[in-house]
């Protein structure tokens, strides 16, 4: 019987498990890879403390740390997911695995992260880090003085415009249907800025390049394609959490990530936790999943040493 299970081996997850050893938690760590979503990105530019850094590079320094601190205290099982979770009787749980093992313990910790909705337009794949990015914190200032666009028509698309209005040439944004879905107040204040165009009803047809993207065509609202010079193109069209092993299991949103309350990362099943972008929180960021799972994991330790 382990203290503590902690899935998932990005940022959130691994600080998880570093606080735990150093707490003397009895844990399970359990990753099918290491270092999220961020493994992808050439260059990191906000991970606190390093100035720069490949995601690749990151996600060795990570498993590292962890390895490190792990002691007699955290076990590791790599390369394996967790595919379901049960409640036993007596208040604890029972994780099976992907190579159909299981494993017990008091508590949960849930630190799957989420993983970005891909552009199913030609040439994404080919061009993705290489001038296609989904992530505009990570790679945005790489694209200063440039002419970028970014596709999406949400929150997190007039986000991303108004943050690279700040150091780019111009922002197009497109959006594929009649209107968009941000805030009013936000769409009227980014599209106010005088580098900046919206456009509605732009159908994405093809990416285009050559070792880098140069440009892109789209189809307008009467059907006629349409062709931008831009060096720079951000996807912003939803995120998919890591969550579908947990249906029927614990609370999840419309867009099934983990309910949460904020001051403790706790679920809506007393003994699990979650943290980072498969949770139901407003910003998602590798700074910002590893203080929320910090945060889980002091918690985990009082509801374990307190009964």
């Amino acid at each position: 019987m382990y203290d503590l299970i902690i899935i998932g081996g990005g940022p959130g997850g691994i600080a998880a498990g570093v606080y735990a050893s150093r707490k003397q938690l009895n844990t399970l760590f359990v990753t099918k890879e290491w270092g999220g979503q961020s493994i992808v990105s050439p260059d990191i530019q906000n991970w606190i403390g390093t100035p720069s850094i490949s995601g690749d590079q990151l996600a060795k320094d990570l498993e590292n740390h962890l390895r490190a601190y792990a002691g007699e205290f955290v076990e590791i099982k790599d390369k394996n997911l967790v595919t379901s979770i049960i409640k036993e009787d007596d208040g604890t749980f029972t994780a099976t695995f992907e190579d159909e093992s299981t494993a017990q313990a008091k508590a949960i910790l849930i630190a799957t992260g989420s993983k970005r909705r891909q552009l199913p337009t030609p040439g994404a794949e080919q061009f993705e880090h290489k001038g296609l990015t989904y992530c505009a914190t990570c790679d945005g200032p790489l694209f200063s003085g440039q002419d970028v666009v970014v596709v999406g028509g949400g929150n997190a698309a007039f986000e991303t415009a108004a943050q690279l209005l700040a150091y780019t040439k111009s922002v197009t944004l497109l959006q594929r249907s009649d209107s968009y879905r941000a805030d009013p107040v936000t769409v009227e204040k980014v599209l106010s800025h005088e580098n900046m165009t919206g456009v509605l009803n732009a159908d994405l047809t093809e990416i285009k390049g050559d070792n880098f993207v140069s440009g892109l065509t789209y189809k307008d609202a009467d059907g006629n394609e349409q062709e931008l010079a831009v060096t720079g193109i951000f996807a912003e069209i939803g995120m998919i959490p890591n969550t579908d092993f947990l249906e029927g299991v614990i609370e999840l949103d419309d867009y099934k990530r983990v309910t949460i309350d904020p001051w403790t990362q706790q679920t809506s099943v007393p003994g699990i936790w979650a943290a980072g972008d498969c949770t139901n929180i407003k910003y998602h960021q590798n700074n910002i999943s590893a203080g929320d799972a910090v945060r889980a994991l002091e918690d985990i330790y009082v509801h374990l040493k307190t009964k």
